[in-house]
């Protein structure tokens, strides 16, 4: 069995599309424009890459991008008023302010700031317990994606049987709400799990979402099963010397026994800019009273 490859780039430009056309609607018909405020601390280059990455795909979606790019040593008490002023912004649909950020500022405190309306990046405690609470909510991304491409595989989740590897707050326990929402019976499996593999061999779903390169393999998985791999681990090549990027499973172990497999890089990680947008048009249908696309939402 050699698993089918499911292309994260080309389901993402798909979503992208539709997110462009409803924007595009929105303008036409109410003229509403979603605006997205991104804000980055400091001179981080993986930071520096990603805002750039969404700038670009925000604008070529049809809406406002607003971007604060703030010196390192910005205070806490200055980064809160900003937020505060993108609360207060009607043409602010969005806000997203990009982690990690520096050591003299409180990530929590500034995730708590945000309008709970605006949070796309679906960080604050008000939207997490909406989540958990079955209650509409907006959603953190990475889920967000990896959840669109298991309904577009599997169709129904209803009754499956999901193992999702990790228990961090931004990908690992919002996973398992949002599968536990599609009526999957669902495993929170990590570090102190005993018999991982064995756990893990059970599902039909796997979500690995650890950090830690090729730990899960061929062996670990039920035949037929999806793997959802979240991992994004930079590793040197023994031969080469130069770093690459692998998953949280070992490719092709894991793709000789899997039904389909997403690949890394080129799978979930294209999902979450376009996951991002689908949320800033959610909130913006929201706050107008509109009906939101259901397609592009939890």
């Amino acid at each position: 069995m050699t698993a089918e490859i499911i292309d994260g780039k080309a389901f993402a430009a798909r979503i992208r599309g539709e997110v462009a056309g409803q924007v595009a609607a929105l303008r036409r018909d109410h003229g509403i424009v979603p605006g997205l405020a991104v804000v980055l601390v400091g001179e981080d280059p993986a930071s520096q890459v990603y805002v750039r990455n969404k700038h670009k795909q925000t604008v070529e979606a049809g809406m406002e991008s607003f971007e604060h790019r703030l010196p390192v040593e910005t205070s806490e008490e200055e980064l809160l008023a900003l937020v505060a002023r993108l609360n207060a912004d009607p043409a602010v649909h969005g806000i997203l302010v990009q982690l990690p950020l520096p050591a003299q500022i409180d990530a929590d405190k500034v995730i708590a700031a945000i309008d709970p309306a605006k949070d796309v990046d679906g960080f604050h405690i008000s939207n997490v317990g909406l989540l958990a609470t079955g209650q509409k909510a907006l959603v953190p991304c990475t889920p967000l994606g990896c959840l669109m491409m298991l309904r577009d595989r599997l169709g129904s989740l209803s009754g499956r049987e999901a193992v999702v590897i990790g228990r961090s707050n931004i990908v690992g326990k919002p996973m398992a709400q949002l599968l536990l929402r599609d009526s999957c019976t669902v495993t929170v499996a990590h570090s102190r799990t005993r018999d991982l593999a064995e756990v893990v061999r059970r599902a039909e779903i796997v979500v690995a979402a650890v950090g830690r390169p090729g730990m899960v393999t061929g062996d670990w998985i039920r035949p037929g099963a999806t793997v959802i791999d979240v991992g994004i681990n930079r590793i040197e090549d023994a031969e080469t010397g130069k770093t690459r990027l692998v998953g949280d499973c070992d490719f092709e172990s894991c793709a000789a026994v899997a039904g389909a497999i997403t690949p890394v890089p080129g799978g979930v990680g294209p999902m979450t800019i376009a996951c991002l947008l689908a949320n800033t048009l959610t909130a913006t249908c929201r706050a107008a009273g509109l009906p939101e696309p259901e397609e592009l939402t939890a």
